[in-house]
């Protein structure tokens, strides 16, 4: 590793090729080779994907989308101070999108206006209520079919009529209801619901209190999409961003109330006495709820977050598409040499994500290779459908036939650029008013809008499995302890030329 270290001095992925081993792989398919990762100490991804917590990349449709693909997103923190339930409403949209049981449906009262459980419907999303007493027990159903056709105004005076009538009027009672209650167990669960042909499945206690609740919609995607990440219950991993100042632990209070997987404390310069201020109140407020720190490039970094017990740790310290630190400040260091030299840091022991650098899939092994055990993701998701914010035509120019066309764009901006910090600016630092003292250290451009980044995640993952293939081993893990055990088997330092050849087309 030493000699890998004087190797990669000052260098990024471009200056690197990997020599082609003896292939052992029948197949390069993505559903056939292990590519399992860890994402922090106690978080395993199926996928090592990250989507980047950028207020233009990740809000719950991204984290919704790689998390369905095998890795996980982390919600933005570009919100202002005292505007936490927005980012916690992302969290909880991931949350409640997949479930093997619902332990927290919607529920509603059987006396409750019919009005006010449409209103419930159309604020929550969902179709269906489980309708309960004061004492949680099981009363009936009330879905969206049942409303159909129902005058939900307000009645005119002394009207009682049928129209306007009460919950328990219009659901399906608990004496119609197919009810499972003791130990669940799934194949008992689909075979009930095939049984009685019923699409969802109420969960009862002994005492016929309400526990939870089975769709078939939930146990058919959970079958369409095996390598999701899910927790214990079923439901999608997501994680989420805060700061080191402001309101930052009434943020993760709330985030954590949500049910958020994993905390990302995300800064600029990680290796510092404001990151360590942070980390310890977060420690002292939430104990071991998982948490991942950065952003750091030195070995010096990854030791200083591991000594105040993250779980995992963000490297990379100016290789993103839209940050601008190393043009600004002229500090930073070349993502390859600083994955080398965190991996050797951490020893093992803390789980590093490789942030930034990432322009072209073939780059996805190489962080994964020199360092990373995770790659997050944030320009090459740009422009994306499911990326945040509006989609704006502008004039373009054809330079052959000088012909203005409009083309679809989306806006792609770092977390350091001016208006980004703008926007946040008093979660960060609320006495800093003077827009003109900040400095940024990012962009903001346009990028052009692509469609959904699914068949986006689907190649990369191919071409992470031909690099594997490549490389000579069955699966990523494999592939990477070869790669460390002997790394000079693989690296090709190229030459000006051998960039050119290699790279530009």
């Amino acid at each position: 590793m030493s000699d890998l270290r004087t190797l990669v001095r000052g260098c990024t992925f471009d200056d690197f090729l990997l020599t082609p081993q003896h292939s052992v792989l029948e197949r390069r398919d993505p559903s056939a080779i292990e590519l399992t990762s860890r994402l922090s100490q106690h978080l395993t991804l199926k996928r090592p994907l990250v989507s980047a917590n950028m207020d233009t990349v990740t809000r719950s449709d991204m984290a919704i989308a790689v998390a369905e693909e095998g890795g996980i997103g982390i919600i933005d923190r570009g919100f202002r101070s005292g505007e936490i339930e927005p980012q916690v409403r992302e969290v909880e949209i991931v949350k409640r999108q997949q479930h093997g049981v619902i332990n927290d449906p919607y529920t509603i009262g059987p006396g409750a206006p019919l009005a006010e459980a449409a209103a419930r419907m159309r604020k929550t999303g969902v179709g269906t209520l489980v309708v309960v007493d004061s004492e949680g027990r099981l009363q009936g159903l009330l879905t969206a079919r049942d409303l159909r056709f129902v005058d939900l105004g307000a009645p005119p005076p002394g009207d009682r009529g049928h129209a306007h009538s009460s919950v328990a009027d219009r659901m399906t009672p608990r004496s119609h209801l197919i009810v499972h209650s003791g130990t669940l167990d799934p194949a008992v669960v689909e075979d009930a619901m095939r049984a009685h042909k019923i699409k969802k499945l109420p969960l009862v206690g002994s005492d016929d209190r309400l526990i939870g609740l089975v769709t078939a919609k939930d146990l058919i995607t959970q079958r369409q999409l095996p390598f999701a990440t899910r927790d214990a219950q079923g439901r999608l991993r997501v994680g989420a961003a805060i700061g080191a100042k402001g309101d930052y632990l009434e943020r993760a209070a709330e985030l954590v109330r949500a049910g958020v997987d994993v905390i990302v404390i995300d800064i600029a310069h990680g290796h510092s006495a404001v990151m360590a201020r942070a980390i310890d109140a977060f420690r002292a407020r939430f104990g071991d709820m998982e948490l991942i720190a950065g952003n750091v490039a030195t070995a010096d970094g990854v030791r200083f977050l591991m000594e105040r017990g993250v779980n995992g740790i963000k490297v990379g310290i100016g290789p993103g598409g839209g940050c601008t630190t190393r043009l600004n400040t002229n500090f930073g260091v070349p993502q390859v040499q600083a994955l080398v030299e965190c991996r050797a840091a951490a020893a093992g022991q803390v789980p590093l994500i490789a942030d930034g650098g990432i322009r072209r899939d073939g780059a996805l092994i190489q962080a994964l290779l020199f360092g990373g055990d995770t790659v997050m993701l944030g320009g090459v998701l740009a422009g994306t459908t499911e990326t945040p914010g509006d989609i704006v035509q502008k004039a373009v120019v054809i330079p052959e036939s000088h012909k203005t066309v409009r083309v679809p764009f989306k806006v792609f901006r770092g977390m350091a650029s001016l208006q980004a910090i703008v926007d946040r600016l008093d979660v960060e630092d609320a006495e800093a008013a003077d827009v003109e003292a900040l400095g940024a250290e990012g962009m903001e451009i346009s990028v052009p809008a692509r469609g959904s980044v699914r068949p986006i995640l689907k190649d990369m993952l191919k071409h992470l499995c031909s690099a594997i293939s490549y490389g000579g081993a069955r699966s990523l893990g494999e592939l990477q302890e070869m790669f460390r055990k002997d790394p000079k088997r693989y690296v090709i330092r190229l030459s000006e030329s051998g960039r050119q050849e290699s790279f530009e087309r």
